[in-house]
């Protein structure tokens, strides 16, 4: 049974291409094949490049399905395009953001959040409130940004402050935290729960997966 992941980072560096699909392979043992979206070199990050994104995310996700992938993995936490894709295809689809905002839910402690947007996506305030924290790290504004030391550096140190405004729990609103292994070092240097987007959705695809052999 494999899971199809989409990636919305345009890129040919299999190190970043095929992280996510070797952090859920080593979570949960659930075999990938991963693809990105063409000419989105620096992802999704504002209105103009989500609206550009979602034809070519629905695109990709119905060539995956035809190619045989039994579940898709939308890897943004924007949701961007999740409806038109859910209706284009005939198989399960998990996306990083509801997923996330999901599990941040039902730990019931305070949560806060970080991204690379102005606010927090819809599905994090759809279902953590208008009014939940929410942090951007300094000088990040898009996924390339967190691929340097800097920009690594400087999500670890709003995790911290976020922390220290009273945040028990730090969600991710963007796959990139992932890529760049910052639950890790947030568990390690901080000592709270932090909800890794693409984690989360592991625990989805577990299920959808052993719904599919049923089928």
């Amino acid at each position: 049974m494999t899971l199809g992941i989409i990636r919305v980072l345009t890129t040919d560096d299999d190190a970043v291409l095929l992280e996510h699909g070797r952090l859920i392979e080593a979570q949960y043992g659930i075999e990938s094949v991963t693809r990105c979206i063409p000419d989105q070199p620096t992802g999704i990050f504002d209105a103009d490049t989500e609206a550009r994104a979602v034809p070519k995310i629905v695109a990709l996700g119905r060539q995956m399905e035809a190619d045989g992938v039994r579940a898709l993995f939308l890897s943004c936490a924007a949701d961007p395009g999740l409806a038109e894709l859910r209706a284009a295809v005939s198989i399960p689809v998990v996306s990083a953001g509801s997923a996330a905002a999901r599990v941040a839910e039902l730990i019931g402690l305070p949560v806060a959040v970080i991204g690379i947007g102005a606010q927090a996506p819809k599905p994090f305030r759809a279902l953590l409130g208008e009014d939940v924290a929410y942090a951007r790290p300094e000088g990040v504004t898009k996924t390339n940004d967190l691929l340097t030391p800097e920009g690594s550096a400087t999500a670890l140190e709003t995790a911290r402050r976020l922390h220290a405004q009273g945040a028990k729990v730090i969600a991710f609103l963007c796959t990139g935290l992932s890529t760049i292994g910052l639950a890790a070092r947030i568990r390690e240097h901080i000592g709270c729960v932090a909800v890794d987007a693409v984690a989360a959705v592991g625990m989805f695809a577990v299920e959808m997966l052993g719904a599919a052999r049923l089928r």
